[in-house]
């Protein structure tokens, strides 16, 4: 394991947030050296790039390295401040606090990690500026309380810049606040060593499938949203394994999950039977 860059302070919560056994990563650049530079002062992380390219497994990983826990939220259009940072609750006849992920990890040290940000309300994620800047604090307005962040606490947000628009998009006042880490889709040897070492078939198979993705990749802009991702490389690949013919395979996790569109599945399934 590398250097641990977190202090020896002891958890209570947070136990089980730990990443029990190193997470399979497959570093395409620097990122690793930005994210332990960045952890070393606590500066919060931006992670950018597409849908299943790697950026949460990245960072599962970083967390087994440093040796902190993890703890993730998916946001989403519902998401309210309360669910980050907690809420009021009535137990046993007694209104009781109870502390969301985000002051969890903001009073035990943890990596509190939001998924997909930008789909959450924007009046939901103003309540984390005060902790990417050097007053570290959280404010919780319903217990009149300020909860000075930990010494190893750390912010790390995600976002698809391909989703971007005028309605969903981080502030720039948000996004300055960051060290960004940006991703795409690694190389075709790296993606279909990837390929093998997560889904188990042979390395002639995830070439083919590394094919059809990029081919998928070209048609981006041309009625796609997005081409195929490497975790929709690894389902195929184990569909495959476990018996399914490859075309099958391919169209079950790479073409139908990607488009309704008819002549967009015809074009999918011509490049798929090209590969093959």
């Amino acid at each position: 394991m590398g250097e641990c860059l977190a202090g020896d302070r002891p958890m209570t919560g947070l136990n089980t947030f730990l990443i029990p056994a190193e997470p399979y990563y497959h570093p395409v650049g620097d990122e690793v050296a930005v994210f332990e530079a960045a952890y070393r002062y606590r500066l919060p992380v931006m992670l950018k790039g597409p849908t299943g390219c790697g950026k949460t497994r990245f960072l599962e990983y970083m967390a087994w390295r440093l040796s902190r826990p993890l703890v993730t939220v998916a946001a989403h259009e519902d998401m309210t401040a309360a669910d980050l940072v907690g809420r009021f609750l009535l137990l046993a006849g007694e209104t009781v606090w109870h502390d969301g992920p985000l002051t969890l990890a903001v009073r035990e040290g943890g990596i509190c990690y939001i998924d997909e940000i930008v789909e959450a309300r924007q009046d939901s994620t103003v309540v984390i500026h005060p902790l990417t800047d050097a007053r570290r604090i959280l404010p919780l307005e319903k217990k009149n309380e300020l909860v000075a962040a930990h010494p190893d606490f750390q912010l790390v947000i995600s976002y698809n810049p391909g989703y971007q628009s005028a309605v969903k998009d981080l502030k720039e006042s948000t996004k300055q606040r960051f060290v960004g880490i940006d991703f795409g889709y690694p190389a075709a040897a790296v993606e279909a060593e990837i390929v093998v070492r997560e889904s188990g078939v042979g390395a002639a198979l995830a070439a083919r499938l590394v094919e059809i993705g990029q081919r998928s990749r070209n048609l981006r802009g041309q009625g796609l949203e997005e081409g195929a991702s490497t975790r929709m490389l690894i389902h195929a690949g184990r569909l495959a394994l476990a018996g399914l013919d490859v075309a099958a395979a391919a169209q079950a996790a790479m073409v139908l999950p990607l488009t309704d569109d008819l002549e967009l599945r015809e074009a999918l399934g011509a490049a798929i039977a090209a590969c093959l």
